[in-house]
């Protein structure tokens, strides 16, 4: 599933006009937050892609446990040698505007006990 998401970025951010290097930049960090929602929140999320004024913007909501922005760390996390850490860490490096919302508001979470969480990332066009 995931690769196909990726081509479908991919085609989209192309079609809006975002040249490379950034398009891969992009299109890399959606892959790691969607990664994310995979692996921890359950297996599932919603991806909405939109152009938003000079911007190409990607939320991913899902229903999981949630977190915060302050979870990811200011430095390259990862340098002693662990394989995992560095998603959020690097889709807020190449981004433009990156943001974390909590709560099932933000998530559309049906479930109470899981606050959900979404991620907003976006690269200027031009």
């Amino acid at each position: 599933m995931l690769p196909q998401l990726r081509l479908l970025v991919e085609e989209c951010a192309a079609r809006e006009g975002l040249g490379e290097p950034r398009r891969g930049e992009f299109v890399l960090a959606v892959d790691e937050i969607a990664g994310n929602a995979v692996e921890h929140a359950g297996g599932s999320g919603r991806l909405v892609l939109l152009r938003v004024g000079d911007e190409l913007e990607c939320r991913i909501s899902d229903a999981g446990p949630g977190f915060s922005e302050a979870v990811i760390p200011e430095l390259l996390p990862g340098l002693d040698g662990a394989p995992k850490g560095r998603g959020l860490w690097l889709a807020r490096l190449v981004a433009d505007r990156f943001a974390v919302a909590a709560g099932t508001a933000a998530a559309g979470a049906a479930d109470a006990d899981n606050a959900g969480v979404t991620v907003t990332v976006a690269v200027r066009l031009r």
